[in-house]
């Protein structure tokens, strides 16, 4: 059983925000797949929901004029890995939230809600770092877009103020034309667990791929909130490819990371995740673009 206060089915994006700025303390639920589990464990016992499931518009991904990628809010995993759009321009983000859950989370779970849950284990988020997304964020004073770094303020926590919801996410052309990427989830039961650690890396390399011209790497777990290391990016740009240039990567993510002991994992382990996952990551990145890794 599931213990709710009451639950609105908001007929459009404004009416959704209407209904938000009407009633303060009231949760919005997209595809359930996180806030009913929350109800179910006592932690919104009683809440208000304000469902933004049917609006349409929130729906869908497209290839703008300036040659940036929309994807709505509501797009489900399942829709997002299938699209021809995201095959052909960011498969990297259709194969991180294909390992999100089994096949019925992936249908009815949807990216918006994902990384609104602010938690930093969200598979999709890593990625949406290394790509440097865009949010829009949609209230009653019109319309902000905010990069997905500063969507993240705390734990569980995400810039939403009253009436605000989250409408679409922009992957700029500049962000993935002549990248490839590879995103690796570590979890002990795979797709249907929680991420102990994910690391997700995009490069661009040279004409002759031999050179990274190129690289964001972002992690999930690895600190309160998912994350970028500049420091590792910036220290392989220009360098040619080898097994040192590796090594150098996976030693400056690790040292610009602050992971925590859990249940799941200690810190300790997780750092060690850290230095591997980033030269698995990166080593199959470069593979896709073509580039052979010497020496």
């Amino acid at each position: 059983m599931y213990d709710i206060g009451k639950i609105y089915q908001a007929a459009s994006t404004q009416d959704a925000i209407k209904h938000l700025v009407a009633d303060p303390s009231a949760v919005i639920i997209a595809g359930g797949s996180d806030v009913l589990i929350k109800i179910h464990h006592g932690k919104l016992s009683g809440c208000s929901l304000v469902s933004i499931y049917g609006i349409d518009e929130l729906r869908g991904i497209r290839l703008q004029d300036d040659g940036s990628i929309k994807i709505g809010a509501l797009t489900s995993f399942s829709h997002i890995t299938k699209n021809p759009i995201i095959q052909k321009y960011i498969p990297v983000l259709g194969e991180a939230v294909d390992q999100i859950g089994g096949p019925q989370i992936r249908n009815i779970g949807t990216i918006g809600g994902n990384i609104s849950n602010g938690v930093t284990s969200a598979d999709s988020a890593s990625t949406l770092f290394a790509l440097g997304a865009n949010l829009e964020i949609t209230g009653p004073n019109g319309k902000r877009v905010i990069p997905i770094s500063k969507y993240y303020i705390g734990v569980g926590k995400v810039s939403l103020e009253n009436g605000e919801l989250l409408t679409a996410i922009y992957i700029t052309k500049e962000n993935y034309e002549n990248f490839t990427g590879h995103y690796i989830k570590y979890a002990m039961r795979n797709a249907m667990d929680i991420t102990t650690l994910g690391c997700s890396v995009i490069c661009k390399l040279n004409s002759q791929k031999d050179t990274i011209e190129d690289v964001h790497i972002a992690f999930g777990v690895a600190s309160p909130t998912p994350m970028r290391c500049p420091k590792a990016e910036n220290a392989i740009k220009g360098m040619k490819i080898s097994n040192e240039m590796l090594h150098i990567f996976g030693t400056l993510a690790k040292v610009e990371v602050i992971p925590r002991s859990s249940w799941r994992a200690s810190k300790e382990f997780r750092l060690l995740l850290v230095e591997e996952l980033s030269k698995r990551s990166l080593k199959e990145a470069i593979r896709k673009s073509g580039g052979v890794i010497n020496g």
